[in-house]
């Protein structure tokens, strides 16, 4: 936001169709992040428990900051590290890790590709945010309280989330309270809810099939039929002849089109089969 152009390298490899000309990126840098720093810090004999951590978020009360989402936000990296054999994965919520967690986070981060990581943050841009049913990158910035620079296109952010405060306002998912703005209890699932009702519907009216949501812990199958980007984020159709679902789009399945899936979805994670063969987790 700081109004610079960037020239980054990228990967051969990295799909370029799927950032979309106007959409918000990030490309993180290749320095020792703190979510890695965090997680030692709370872990205990080399292990990381994301009750103990909910915990003591939700004792220091950090301002502006959903303590759900900012844990989950640990537990999607070390998901990453776990496909990288960094961590383990003990149980639902507990995780093993190495003393050296933050060290060995940054090498895995500036191997990876050899060349720049690039993240899709939102496909679309600031301004069509400010009145977009979904979970964007506006609610994000809101919820973390952050401050856009001076630069030009810092303060078309700084107007940007002023609407944005104002839609949630006149929604009932947000309210004055003097100079502050309280923002709704889990603000980012209730606009991803909403958002995806309205998606389904439309579903539901051009292919004729039943909306059944996804379920935390309750297996959905179907065809992968096809992906829906939303300001939320992507989404694979499963659709099993009578009915479809909506369920979390992961690059685990990206060559899978046209093929029978499962997905069970716990929590922030979703377990995949490939027919009846089990063998895709995330």
């Amino acid at each position: 936001m700081d109004g610079k152009t960037q020239y980054v390298p990228l990967a051969a490899s990295v799909p370029l169709s799927e950032f979309p000309a106007g959409g918000i990126v990030r490309i993180p840098p290749t320095t020792v992040r703190a979510v890695d720093q965090n997680i030692a810090a709370v872990s205990q004999d080399g292990v990381y428990r994301t009750e103990e951590h909910l915990r003591q978020i939700q004792a220091s009360r950090p301002a502006g900051i959903d303590p759900a989402e900012y844990v989950q936000s640990h537990v999607r990296r070390l998901a990453t590290l776990r496909r990288a054999r960094i961590v383990e994965r003990v149980e639902q919520g507990i995780w093993r890790i190495p003393s050296d967690l933050p060290a060995r986070g940054l090498d895995y981060d500036r191997q990876r590709t050899g060349s720049a990581e690039i993240r899709l943050v939102s496909p679309i841009p600031f301004e069509r945010q400010r009145q977009a049913i979904g979970a964007t990158c506006l609610d994000q910035q809101l919820i973390a309280n952050v401050t856009p620079p001076a630069s030009e296109f810092g303060q078309a952010v700084a107007s940007a989330l002023r609407d944005r405060e104002q839609v949630l306002i006149d929604q009932s998912l947000a309210r004055r309270q003097g100079p502050k703005v309280i923002l709704a209890g889990n603000l980012l699932g209730r606009l991803k809810e909403r958002e995806l009702e309205t998606a389904a519907a439309g579903l539901e009216r051009s292919t004729g099939l039943t909306y059944r949501p996804a379920i935390e812990g309750i297996r959905v199958s179907g065809k992968y039929r096809q992906t829906v980007q939303l300001a939320s984020g992507k989404f694979a159709m499963l659709d099993d002849g009578i009915g479809f679902s909506l369920v979390p789009w992961q690059p685990i399945i990206e060559r899978r089109l046209g093929q029978s899936l499962s997905a069970t979805m716990i929590g922030p994670r979703v377990s995949w089969e490939i027919g009846r063969t089990r063998g895709l987790s995330i």
